[in-house]
């Protein structure tokens, strides 16, 4: 059967027709109310529109063309390192690049290719063993807790570690955060191991609610910092590598070295300049309603004709994101989510998958975002939706 992948990397099921990932997207994007746009709402067309309007209003429109990293990405790269307070960043097109390509650079400066991590932590779960295959690093799990690890975890591991890499927020044990004391003392605990810190970022901007601090002093806890411009910032695509001159000069040669000298990437890096612009800004307003949905939801839930056992994964979402567990088969729920969509004009939850390895048996989750469209909906307007959706079970 095609397996088909979803936006966020998740192997999706059978497609056809009636139920694949393009008649679903088509529903759920093109519904009136929904409480986020994902990266597959819409069409080529209006998103070029919108591109390319946005480029007009930003004085950006009549910028020479780019090639191979000038103009508008090196425009790019410069924001990146002021908004992190890092001296240096470099643009690619990957973060599974942007990481692989740190942490062998790392590797080859302390001398040591192993790095430290969680077991859920994105190239762990996502990137086919891309650290071993191609760039020769060996992984250890400090914890296998759905959390980031401790500082006497780090300090205990019987292993010796190059790097300690940590993923903020933890997407796959719930986009979770430490505190800010838990992470400064975990940071202090592997530089007493003599080890270098690189954080996953991927998410980063949608830290500063959380920890309560700008994002250059959540950087610089780290040696270096990977960021996407697709997952939370709205872009097309691409990530950057933030860090020490040297250390993002040497990334410069193994980016090349991997193949993410591309031509010209002026779609991309002008969609990222948008999401700098417009949607780093509003992103605590996203948290602090992402608040405001989950607790209207655990409420609904729990209610009159609820299911009985419920899980909203944080209870507090620490960042925009949050899951939602429901003792159904996915594809009741998927369906269900569908057929709400389809009737109503209203999209609550979206695409539904089974637990995993070693979750709860019987159930299935889901990821909820919050963002633009969500900050319309009251708690009401929530444990409506929420009704509605449960009366399709």
């Amino acid at each position: 059967m095609e397996q088909i992948e979803t936006a966020d990397g998740a192997a999706a099921g059978p497609a056809d027709e009636e139920s694949g990932p393009g008649h679903r997207a088509r529903v759920w994007g093109g519904a009136a109310r929904k409480l986020w746009n994902a990266p597959m709402d819409g069409t080529v067309g209006a998103r070029l529109r919108e591109l390319a309007d946005w480029a007009d209003a930003s004085g950006r429109a009549e910028l020479a063309l780019d090639m191979y990293g000038d103009g508008v990405v090196e425009e790019l790269e410069r924001r990146v390192a002021e908004e992190l307070g890092m001296p240096a960043a470099a643009y690619f097109p990957t973060g599974t690049m942007a990481q692989q390509v740190a942490l062998r650079c790392w590797a080859a400066r302390t001398g040591d290719p192993v790095v430290a991590l969680h077991p859920l932590a994105h190239p762990e779960v996502h990137e086919n063993d891309a650290f071993g295959t191609v760039s020769g690093l060996r992984t250890v799990h400090p914890t296998r807790e759905p959390r980031l690890p401790t500082a006497e975890e780090v300090r205990g591991h019987p292993e010796r570690f190059g790097t300690l890499m940590l993923e903020l927020p933890l997407r796959d044990a719930g986009f979770v955060l430490p505190s800010w004391e838990e992470l400064v003392d975990v940071v202090d605990a592997a530089r007493e191991r003599d080890a270098v810190v690189h954080f996953d970022g991927a998410r980063l901007w949608d830290c500063t609610a959380h920890f309560g601090r700008p994002l250059p002093e959540i950087a610089g806890l780290a040696d270096s910092v990977y960021v996407s411009f697709y997952k939370s910032l709205g872009g097309l695509s691409g990530a950057a590598l933030a860090g020490p001159e040297e250390l993002v000069e040497e990334a410069r040669i193994w980016r090349h070295r991997y193949g993410g000298q591309v031509f010209q990437q002026y779609p991309a890096a002008l969609s990222a300049l948008r999401g700098l612009d417009e949607e780093l800004p509003r992103l605590p307003s996203y948290v602090a309603h992402a608040r405001v949905v989950a607790g209207a939801l655990r409420e609904a839930l729990a209610g009159p004709g609820g299911p009985g056992w419920s899980w909203v994964d944080p209870e507090v979402p620490h960042t925009h994101q949050f899951r939602v567990w429901l003792p159904y088969d996915p594809e009741v729920l998927t369906a269900a989510a569908l057929a709400q969509a389809e009737e109503t004009g209203t999209t609550l939850f979206r695409r539904w998958f089974p637990a995993p390895v070693g979750g709860p048996p019987g159930v299935a989750v889901t990821e909820l975002t919050v963002s633009g469209p969500g900050l319309a909906w009251t708690p009401e307007d929530v444990r409506e939706a929420v009704r509605d959706f449960l009366s399709r079970l």
